[in-house]
């Protein structure tokens, strides 16, 4: 017969286990080989390009000898220049394409006179990532090439309220004109028209493509990159290496969305909301590079002789903002826009999580004391389970003389120890599988959580207080500089450099994290065995290792969360007159006799 009294044990342990493997397996292994990758990336483009011609702020882009830098690929073109408060970079009219986007609200890195991050970049440049429109139709007369060099017929600057006009004529009786609009954050709206000087009917579909030259040399395991859209209200993620195996995927649907996105960036082209439209995602080599794209092309259209034909597509390029992808959303009716955010397959929980955080930063500003408040809040909502737990573990702790006494007792007799064991718990009103709640109810705040760090670009170099700066990265201080007193990088040092800035790196908050988890284990009955013991014990050291690469944002709601749960342990064990580890911490260093009465 089991000993139900040990299952609180086995079942934390089993869990801590799981929690431990899988977070090695998908995190700590897909981050080493990350940064592995990044390095190598960055050694090949300084390698390649000394001279420091790329674009800095292009995540895992290399820039290879073969292709041209970025500024003298923007040079082979004549452009017409885009400036809002949220974009700046140029329109290229030799294919009229939108190739040069570069955001004005983010930077590679937390300091703010960083390179701003680049989103777009023009073809004959490493990684080239860029958007077209147009027609296409067969057997009709010299319709533009990306080769075609358009006019620029009215304005010479795009921004809000000013808008771009191109032409182009291409001698054979067609007209083409392009009216470019841009808002004051990442949406482009494009009107292409052409007029038919023919002297006969001409049958035109209308397409839009998003073309990226090359999937990025390092990937974040934690987001979805690669194509992304909704077709038939049907959200669609294929990464670029699924995309690359089926060559292409095929839609149909009535609006909706597509493009490429990156973990926080992305580049859509979104239909007519009204019109049915062929959709495809697809890869295709090109002189030795993988061209992925994602295109729609819309009804066949008839204009005759003399008449001029119009089709408006739009096109978003930016930051996946949630309540500015939700505000397009809306105005504009496009579906799932806000889904262009990878939430995971626990979305129905993770979209909440995020609301909440976003509505607690209204009220206080700051995405570090949001996830205070979050925390604070669960702890509310599972106040009165958490209660019963806390109360009958500290009810275990209070009988675990009497408990110890059965088990010496019956030692010889298992089934007899058992059944005691349970007659001393049903006559103190205790049920030991009681302790493992708390635990199990943050284990999908905590995933939640974590995925909304990973993705969310509003955690992304959102600040605390003090050394933190951005909550979705690890905390950057160290105990080898001691926290930064010390004007010592641990990574330079010689053979253990790697060491101490990857596994060994613990700062100040997993050392709090693992003081807290600790005191709190402390406050708990102790497991029977003494093995089980040694395992409890050393629990709070490995998940301070653990723990320590992940976001610092987690850890600052993991260690409120435990201070939170200390507390509300405290008062159980107090009310009770049960020993607790933080009268006896507070006796020794006042020199009296810890008490345990109220």
């Amino acid at each position: 017969m089991p000993d139900n009294s040990n299952r609180n044990t086995i079942i934390f342990v089993v869990v801590a286990m799981v929690m431990l493997f899988a977070y090695q397996a998908f995190y700590m292994g897909p981050q080493t080989k990350l940064r592995q990758a990044e390095l190598k990336a960055r050694e090949t483009a300084q390698a390649a390009n000394p001279a420091g011609a790329g674009t800095p702020g292009a995540p895992g882009v290399a820039v290879q000898p073969a292709f041209l830098p970025r500024t003298l690929a923007l040079a082979a073109s004549p452009r017409a220049v885009i400036d809002t408060p949220s974009l700046q970079g140029s329109v290229s009219l030799k294919g009229a394409r939108i190739d040069d986007l570069l955001l004005k609200g983010y930077r590679v890195d937390v300091n703010p006179k960083s390179s701003p991050v680049e989103l777009l970049r023009p073809e004959g440049s490493a990684h080239a990532w860029f958007a077209e429109f147009g027609w296409t139709g067969a057997n009709l007369p010299g319709l533009p090439t990306p080769d075609s060099v358009w006019t620029l017929a009215q304005g010479d600057r795009l921004s809000p309220g000013h808008p771009l006009v191109l032409t182009y004529t291409n001698g054979q009786g067609l007209t083409f004109t392009r009216t470019l609009v841009v808002d004051d954050k990442f949406m482009f709206t494009i009107t292409d028209s052409v007029a038919n000087g023919t002297p006969g009917p001409l049958t035109l579909v209308p397409y839009a493509s998003v073309q990226r030259q090359g999937a990025p040399t390092t990937l974040d395991p934690n987001a979805h990159q690669g194509a992304v859209g909704v077709m038939g209200k049907v959200l669609q993620m294929v990464k670029y290496k699924d995309l690359k195996k089926a060559g292409e995927k095929d839609y149909s649907s009535d609006g909706g969305w597509l493009g490429i996105t990156d973990k926080y960036w992305l580049a859509a082209i979104v239909p007519d909301q009204s019109e049915t439209v062929h959709a495809a995602f697809k890869v295709t080599p090109s002189r030795g590079i993988d061209v992925y794209e994602a295109n729609f092309v819309g009804q066949p259209r008839v204009v005759a002789p003399g008449a001029q034909l119009t089709h408006v597509s739009r096109m978003f390029a930016g930051a996946k903002t949630v309540p500015v992808l939700k505000a397009y959303e809306t105005a504009l009716k496009i579906p799932k826009l806000v889904d262009a955010v990878d939430w995971g397959r626990l979305y129905f929980f993770t979209k909440p999580i995020f609301w909440v955080l976003e509505q607690f930063y209204g009220l206080l500003n700051n995405f570090g004391l949001a996830i205070l408040a979050l925390t604070v809040l669960v702890r509310l909502v599972f106040f009165y389970p958490a209660n019963l737990s806390y109360e009958s573990m500290t009810k275990m702790k209070k009988i675990q003389p009497e408990v110890e006494a059965l088990r010496t007792r019956y030692k010889d007799d298992p089934t007899k120890q058992q059944q005691e064991l349970m007659g001393l718990y049903a006559r103190e009103k205790i049920n030991p599988l009681m302790g493992c709640l708390p635990m199990l109810a943050t284990i999908p705040i905590f995933l939640a959580l974590f995925k909304v760090l990973s993705v969310a670009i509003e955690m992304r170099h959102a600040p605390f207080f003090g050394w933190v700066q951005d909550l979705s990265a690890r905390d950057p201080s160290t105990v080898f500089n001691l926290f930064g007193v010390i004007p010592w990088d641990p990574a330079t040092a010689p053979l253990i450099g790697v060491l101490l800035a990857g596994p060994l790196h613990v700062g100040i908050w997993p050392l709090a994290y693992g003081f807290t988890q600790w005191l709190s284990m402390k406050m708990s009955p102790p497991a029977p065995d003494p093995t089980q013991q040694m395992i409890m014990q050393l629990m709070p050291v490995i998940f301070t290792f653990v723990l320590s690469p992940l976001a610092v944002g987690l850890l600052i709601y993991y260690t409120w969360s435990n201070l939170l749960t200390i507390l509300q342990q405290y008062v159980i064990m107090r009310r009770f007159k049960v020993d607790n580890p933080i009268d006896d911490i507070l006796g020794r260093l006042t020199g009296r006799r810890a008490g345990t009465a109220g």
